[in-house]
């Protein structure tokens, strides 16, 4: 398999944006986030986070098959209940740079490719002056009755990449699971690494 990764932005994002779309809906419906997705849905937060300052995607693909995907973008332009772990502890945004979802088909994983995500994503939060990254990452409870057996957790991968958790830094967010009749909001903490 012949696999390349290219970093995306406007227009290539928009013309690659139903593969995206139905991309994080696969993944994500598996644990640990185990989302109840809407492909609409999914276009059109793709649609918006094009618009965000910086944005980047950066693609996957075998062949001309997209098999995984990861975003990043400043995080002035992130949802508020995103930014709040940092305003209300008086941190300036404006040099941080948030890393989005990173998805991947099961079958891509323990190639390289996560490093090669983290590698574009940090080169272009560095090519718009920020002076460190962070991304949130849902918590579960360990006795969860979805949690595979043979689940690794990604922590020591990201803490390779130079990235901890921050104390106390966790938000909510709210989705709905599978099992679910409607969203509820879930505990992410915030990883953190300064350049």
């Amino acid at each position: 398999m012949t696999i390349t990764i290219d970093a995306l932005t406007g227009d290539e994002v928009l013309a690659a944006i139903d593969d995206l779309a139905a991309l994080r809906v696969t993944v994500f419906a598996q644990w640990p986030y185990l989302y109840d997705g809407d492909g609409g849905y999914e276009a059109d937060y793709l649609r918006e986070f094009v618009e965000a300052p910086g944005a980047v995607l950066v693609a996957a693909r075998d062949g001309g098959r997209i098999v995984g995907a990861a975003t990043a973008s400043a995080m002035t332009a992130q949802k508020a209940e995103f930014q709040a772990p940092f305003t209300v502890r008086g941190l300036d945004v404006d040099k941080l740079f948030y890393f989005g979802e990173s998805v991947l088909l099961p079958e891509y994983r323990g190639q390289g490719i996560g490093h090669a995500f983290f590698d574009h994503r940090e080169a272009q939060a560095r090519r718009c002056g920020a002076q460190a990254a962070t991304f949130a990452a849902v918590i579960r409870p360990s006795e969860h009755p979805d949690r595979p057996a043979d689940y690794r957790p990604l922590d020591a991968f990201w803490q390779k990449r130079g990235y901890a958790p921050v104390e106390g830094f966790v938000t909510e967010f709210a989705w709905k699971d599978h099992r679910d009749e409607g969203a509820t909001p879930k505990p992410m903490q915030y990883w953190l690494r300064r350049f």
